[in-house]
């Protein structure tokens, strides 16, 4: 024992991690990380004794090895060992491997923080806790379910469909949702109708009000001859101002950012995916150079289902709101959210860990994706601790002749309350102007308009976190993996932000719902969640769990395997020529998404990169075409196909028409404000045209 040194030695995952806690911990201590997992089950085998009790077979993941051998010699070295791995099931998982590998006691050497600052690490060395076998058992629940799932109906669909494909447990009641929702927009059947709006103008300002009421009832107009017959006794009729209702509203802020509403957020107002936020997220999280004040953690802990907040964290929030607007905008109460039923609860909502490090303090130490995911979770925070927004509402009746009533309505803000922090969610006022009860108005234009009732909106991102939270499918650390397998996997396609299911989708879908509804039942699959949050509550017992499910589920497998007709999916044949046999190219489905293969496997094993053709000539070198390509920070881009020869590249996608201007190029653009629209790349021209 006289090889100990006086250290203490602390153990988290990630390089980023370590660097902040050392800037905290100083000397006395040393940080090292395990890189993730380091032990979990084998992949080329199923890895778990079913007849023992399911019991799992656990190795050293493959390139492992020398860091838990460097690990041992730094346990031998210190004094003490301290685990500091993530708050949540899969970290608690991580530390009680590593007891077991490193042979550490399992008395006290569980530290955790919800943040990375130096007053949550110095009151985690104050409080170190046994592992929480609970904990523990509930993640290894999961795994050993996924596993099972994974790995006996993957060899089965290869098996009567095609060679490459996989099935997962909460991956399959994803797919089914697009799938259900695909069905309902082709079976849906569009029905008219009609809307009649009158424009007035008083005082040299245009307002619009809208047909309301007929003969004091709401009312549908199915088509146009009825639409015609209101337009005639409407020319006939006079305009007479009947109500004015005047009323203030309220308008509350969200409550602080779990992750599956950052995730959303993220998606609709920045266009992140789930995958992306979570990475960017986990960066704030970690630690960023900030200069002179070191590596800094700047938000809480990233994967929660919880809007609460410390009561630290709500004093700092109000004293800034305080000192940067004034007392108006502090709430009469402290605002405090409820948790959503069947939430865990366990850490606090995003939040930044510093409200005083403000967007534009911290702007210059960050990327720009970085910035404005920041910016977003700083202002939510900030928001949701301040004043109701007020708004005065006018709603202006107009009676047409004995039988139709129109209305107008009109809204201004006369307090912004949080709106002066969140202002991506302000509405803009309508003013209308003044008139009086009795007044008789002048119609400018009456216009009747045909309309067709729309099919269910396509799953964006967004929309599917949200359906997967509120039907209690995954947990926060499982949307973005989902999403991102199911992609990749071929059973899903990206159309602009709009999630489609693909063929092999559907096939795959409809196979395992008919021989296996209770993984493919999206009630079966949230009652599991719920299951394994018991177990982690210690309500459960983790092989009752397994037994319960497998015992249905391999009775299922055995009829499956002798009952399921095969499906025959032919690999779609694309216009690549083979450089090594010449015959066509396969676009075949691997773990990362689609690529290229011969289609004289086995005899020819040439494979490629799959990649998007665009149809546009490079502007460069006149020869390559531009294809879609990804960026190492996964960034949709569109480069030359001759690159490394040539190297141009654009961010936006381009289009086949030329720039009649110039005659350059033109990429496609989309804003809120603009909408969608065509701009040529040269600067000096500029042109753009509407789409």
């Amino acid at each position: 024992m006289g090889n100990k040194s006086n250290n203490t030695l602390v153990i988290v995952e990630s390089p980023a991690k370590a660097k902040t806690i050392s800037k905290f911990l100083g000397k006395g201590y040393k940080v090292e990380a395990t890189m993730g997992h380091v032990i979990d089950l084998p992949k080329s085998k199923l890895g778990i004794n079913i007849d023992k009790g399911f019991e799992p077979r656990y190795i050293t993941i493959r390139g492992k090895g020398k860091v838990l051998k460097k690990l041992r010699k730094e346990v031998k070295k210190s004094k003490d060992v301290l685990l500091a791995t993530d708050p949540d099931r899969e970290g608690e998982a991580i530390s009680w491997h590593l007891t077991r590998a490193l042979k550490i006691d399992e008395d006290k050497p569980r530290i955790e923080f919800n943040e990375i600052t130096k007053s949550a690490i110095k009151n985690a060395l104050k409080n170190r806790r046994p592992i929480d076998k609970n904990l523990v058992n509930s993640q290894q629940a999961r795994r050993l379910l996924d596993r099972l799932v994974g790995y006996k109906l993957s060899p089965l669909l290869w098996k009567k469909v095609r060679r490459g494909l996989s099935a997962g447990r909460v991956q399959t009641v994803a797919v089914k949702l697009l799938c259900n929702r695909e069905k309902e927009i082709e079976s849906f059947e569009p029905e008219e109708y009609w809307t009649i709006s009158a424009s007035f103008n008083k005082k040299d300002k245009d307002f619009i009000a809208d047909l309301y009421r007929i003969s004091g009832k709401k009312f549908k107009i199915n088509n146009e001859k009825e639409a015609k017959q209101i337009l005639e006794d409407l020319n006939k009729s006079k305009f007479v101002v009947s109500d004015i209702k005047e009323k203030t509203r309220k308008r509350n802020p969200n409550p602080p950012f779990t992750t599956s509403t950052l995730q959303q957020r993220a998606s609709s107002i920045l266009g992140f995916s789930a995958k992306k936020t979570m990475y960017l997220a986990q960066q704030l999280y970690e630690g960023i150079d900030m200069g002179s004040e070191g590596t800094t953690g700047l938000i809480s802990y990233i994967r929660t289902d919880s809007t609460r907040i410390s009561r630290e964290a709500q004093k700092q929030a109000l004293d800034y709101i305080k000192e940067a607007f004034g007392d108006k905008y502090i709430p009469d109460k402290v605002k405090v959210y409820k948790a959503k039923e069947g939430s865990q609860d366990a850490h606090e909502a995003i939040r930044p860990t510093s409200v005083d490090r403000t967007p534009g303090k911290v702007k210059k130490y960050l990327n720009k994706d970085q910035y404005r995911l920041y910016k977003l979770i700083w202002e939510r925070f900030v928001a949701s601790q301040m004043s109701p927004a007020q708004y005065k509402q006018v709603k202006v009746l107009i009676k047409a002749g004995d039988k139709y009533i129109f209305r107008a309505k009109g809204s201004r803000i006369i307090f912004p309350g949080f709106l002066r922090v969140n202002t991506s969610s302000q509405k803009k006022d309508i003013i209308l102007p003044p008139v009086k009860k009795s007044e008789r108005l002048d119609v400018k234009e009456i216009k009747p308009e045909q309309h067709f009732t729309q099919p269910p909106p396509r799953y964006t991102e967004a929309t599917l976190v949200k359906t997967l939270e509120e039907e209690g499918i995954g947990r926060p650390s499982t949307y973005a993996p989902i999403i991102s397998t199911i992609i990749s996997r071929g059973y899903v396609e990206r159309q602009g932000k709009q999630l489609k299911p693909t063929e092999l989708g559907f096939i795959v879908t409809d196979l395992l719902s008919k021989y296996f509804p209770d993984v493919t039942d999206i009630e079966f699959t949230a009652h599991m969640e719920e299951r394994l949050d018991k177990i982690e509550d210690g309500k459960d017992e983790w092989r009752n769990v397994l037994e319960d499910f497998y015992s249905n589920f391999s009775r299922r497998l055995k009829e499956a395997s002798e009952e399921m007709e095969e499906v025959k999916l032919e690999d779609e044949v694309t216009d690549e020529v083979c450089e090594k046999c010449g015959r066509n190219m396969v676009i075949k489905y691997g773990r990362y998404g689609k690529f290229l293969a011969c289609s004289g496997y086995p005899e020819c094993k040439n494979t490629k990169p799959y990649v998007i053709k665009t149809g546009v000539k490079c502007p460069q070198c006149k020869e390559g075409e531009l294809v879609q390509r990804k960026s190492r920070k996964g960034r949709t881009f569109y480069g030359c196909s001759s690159y490394p020869d040539c190297k141009f590249v654009v961010w936006n996608k381009p289009v086949k028409e030329k720039c009649p201007e110039c005659g350059g190029l033109m990429v496609e653009k989309n804003s809120k404000k603009q909408g969608r629209y065509y701009l040529c790349i040269n600067k000096e021209c500029g042109y753009k045209k509407e789409v």
